[in-house]
């Protein structure tokens, strides 16, 4: 949206107007080309124009744009000429439409146009007699897709006028708009479904909706929104007057300016994370760099899935801010990719011309690249322990929700990377500080996520990611009764993994196996850290041992806290596991620090802006999922069986707090509320979980509740 009240312009982007395709011929060095023309990218849709030249910026007064993060709609209000103008913006689940509605107190009225305009060349059309105007295409890939507008008014004249709409005299305005593709998530009809015309979809689902009135509309879009919106609730204490009274880019200048903590401003990230993500994952694909916001054709890195970090990152907040169906997008994308994933692992990975192929000359299973698309393609190079890293946030889900359905539905997903790297692994004979020598299983030449040697073996990355791979699918086999001969087999694997060492050079925890540190000191990516976060292998609990806890530690010192946005909050999420409340804490607000020029931050309206140099800075959606991660954990922290209260809670939110809806690993929800660092009440709802032991300050409690029950715990030491 544009902040000029004579040209409201939307950019219209569906998550499914990807070009590109299957992309299943590598190039010479084995590895997956990786442009718009082979890969493919994501698009925008459609431009939307409300043009009312008689509202110039510079003519009215008391401009005022705001967002209501609980009911999901953006509303404007401006003075002009002794009239106050209002005019409200919104997506509507429910019927598939986004709704522009305009109206005014004082006797004003909006003269002007509506254009709809799509964004590859194709010819808008206008329906004088149904009064709407509507375009259809397709790409040289096959996808279709259409979008369609009408508007109408209860007091003025609105009409067709060549290939727009056209408005005269009208005291309210109603703008409806729609569109699509025929993306269909399913590998084997070629993701797309031939029966479906967007075009006329569009036309069918904006018609409908203005058969009601915008207040219906609004109506019905809240109380879709608003009772997911509420799932999670959280106050991590009060602001200051002053504070409060400043616009959000003041607000966010003060706070880095002065450095005085903001708790509501805090919060407000948080939920607009939420915000975000109720907007953009609830049905269709999920959300890749940088969600559906796009303004233009050309997003950096294709507005991909990056499989290294960034779509697993935007997927940790659902279960943790109380918005678990918003992972579903995830899931149902790694299962329709599945069979394309497969097919291409096993017909490709092996190329001899693949520096990451398995030297045993073997294959089986399914992996992935470093980016994926839509279509079962994939992109740049061979990812292997990619397939590992999107079943932990598959698994995680339900360790969260204890479904065993959907713990039936990913087993493929599950079962398939363990078979790929039983296939991969290769054996080798380490000796240990006593001297004594074994043998282990290692990765093959692989490379540790983005930087250093692109041939090392056993890097911790994979290691890691693997030994939670195996140790996830053991515990499958076991809920669902199945392939219980083939769990014990892979239970002896994982007993066999080589696990890291601490560098006798550098006292951090090797990154490759070698005590020398072969990429960047501060490098963004946190990849031999898995064991600290995703995972929890490695705890501060006494459970893991002193060296390597250290190692860990000052492996993470080493790495730094300043960095991008996504970096920043993959570095909290590892200083809270750590129960370092301040470092995490200084993460979380080195994020808020205002971009700049295109610097590291967060832009006016709260997105976080990735800088690319040369003053170039763009927005990346994962830092405003990660970081509301890190939040919660700051607060929260779990693992089935244990469950942990204010782990790694910052001075500035010490006060008094509370938060609402936290998923729970187990199958638990929490309610937890504290005052001067101590929990004083806790609220534990199963979902599905049985029994873990609540552990707060000094005071430790076993909980046991049948699902749906609750239990409500107070007076903790």
């Amino acid at each position: 949206m544009s902040n000029d009240p004579a040209a409201e312009l939307l950019t219209i982007t569906d998550s499914t107007l990807w070009t590109g395709g299957l992309n299943d011929t590598l190039q010479s060095d084995g590895q997956f080309p990786y442009g718009r023309d082979d890969f493919g990218s994501l698009t925008l849709l459609a431009e939307l124009t409300v043009d009312i030249p008689a509202h110039d910026l510079g003519s009215v007064d008391n401009y005022r744009r705001t967002l209501d993060l609980a009911q999901g709609f953006v509303s404007v209000s401006y003075d002009l000429s002794g009239v106050t103008y209002q005019r409200q913006v919104f997506a509507s689940r429910p019927d598939d439409v986004i709704v522009l509605y305009f109206s005014q107190q004082g006797g004003g009225s909006y003269t002007g146009t509506v254009s709809l305009a799509g964004t590859h060349g194709e010819t808008t059309t206008a329906n004088r007699t149904g009064r709407y105007a509507s375009f259809g295409a397709s790409f040289a890939n096959g996808l279709k897709y259409g979008a369609a507008v009408t508007a109408h008014s209860s007091a003025g004249s609105v009409a067709v006028d060549g290939t727009s709409i056209s408005f005269r005299n009208c005291k309210d305005l109603t703008v409806v708009v729609s569109g699509g593709t025929n993306y269909a998530p399913d590998a084997a009809a070629g993701f797309r479904d031939p029966s479906m015309d967007p075009e006329r979809l569009a036309r069918t689902k904006v018609l409908a909706a203005a058969g009601h009135s915008a207040s219906t509309l609004l109506h019905t879009h809240v109380a879709d929104f608003r009772p997911v919106f509420e799932q999670q609730d959280i106050d991590l204490g009060g602001s200051s007057t002053a504070q409060r009274r400043l616009d959000t880019w003041q607000r966010i200048q003060a706070r880095y300016r002065d450095d005085v903590p903001d708790p509501e401003l805090e919060a407000a990230y948080l939920q607009f994370g939420r915000y975000l993500m109720i907007s953009g994952s609830r049905g269709s694909l999920p959300m890749g760099l940088q969600g559906p916001w796009l303004d233009g054709n050309d997003p950096d890195w294709m507005g991909d899935y990056h499989t290294d970090i960034n779509v697993q990152m935007n997927y940790w907040m659902a279960d943790r801010t109380g918005l678990p169906d918003c992972f579903d997008a995830f899931a149902d994308y790694c299962l329709a990719q599945l069979p394309s994933w497969t097919d291409v692992t096993q017909r490709l990975f092996n190329t001899s011309t693949n520096r990451f192929r398995n030297s045993s000359g073997k294959v089986a299973g399914w992996a992935v690249a470093f980016s994926t698309n839509p279509y079962g393609g994939s992109g740049w190079w061979w990812h292997p322990a990619g397939n590992a890293w999107l079943c932990q946030n598959l698994f995680e889900h339900y360790e969260f929700t204890q479904d065993r359905a959907y713990l039936e539905r990913i087993y493929p997903l599950l079962k398939g990377a363990v078979e790929f790297w039983e296939a991969r692994f290769i054996t080798t004979t380490v000796t240990d500080a006593s001297g004594a020598s074994r043998e282990v299983l290692v990765d093959d030449s692989d490379w540790s996520p983005e930087q250093g040697p692109q041939d090392a073996k056993g890097i911790t990355y994979a290691q890691e990611a693997v030994w939670n791979l195996f140790g996830n699918f053991r515990t499958a086999t076991r809920v669902l009764g199945k392939d219980l001969s083939y769990g014990a087999t892979v239970d002896g694997l994982r007993e066999r993994l080589y696990l890291p060492v601490v560098s006798p050079t550098t006292g951090w925890l090797e990154e490759w196996m070698s005590p020398d540190n072969l990429g960047e000191t501060t490098h963004r990516h946190l990849s031999p850290l898995f064991g600290l976060f995703p995972g929890d292998r490695i705890r501060p609990d006494g459970s893991t041992p002193k060296d390597i806890l250290a190692g860990a530690t000052a492996l993470l010192t080493a790495r730094g806290m300043n960095s991008y946005g996504w970096s920043n909050a993959w570095r909290s999420l590892c200083w809270a596991r750590l129960k370092n409340a301040e470092k995490a804490y200084q993460l979380v607000v080195n994020n808020l620090k205002p971009s700049v020029n295109g610097s590291n931050g967060s832009a006016s309206n709260l997105f976080d802006i990735m800088d690319m140099g040369g003053g170039r800075g763009i927005f990346q959606i994962d830092a405003n999922f990660g970081t509301p991660s890190a939040m919660i954990e700051m607060l929260v922290y779990s693992r089935p069986g244990h469950l942990e209260l204010l782990p790694a809670l910052p001075a500035a939110w010490a006060a008094s707090g509370s938060v609402s809806g936290v998923g729970v690993r187990g199958g638990f929800v929490a309610d937890l509320r504290w005052r001067g660092g101590k929990v004083t009440q806790l609220t534990l709802r199963s979902v599905g979980g049985r029994d873990t032991t609540v552990f707060a300050g000094s005071t430790s409690r076993k909980v046991s509740l049948k699902p749906g029950a609750s239990v409500t715990l107070s007076n903790f030491g």
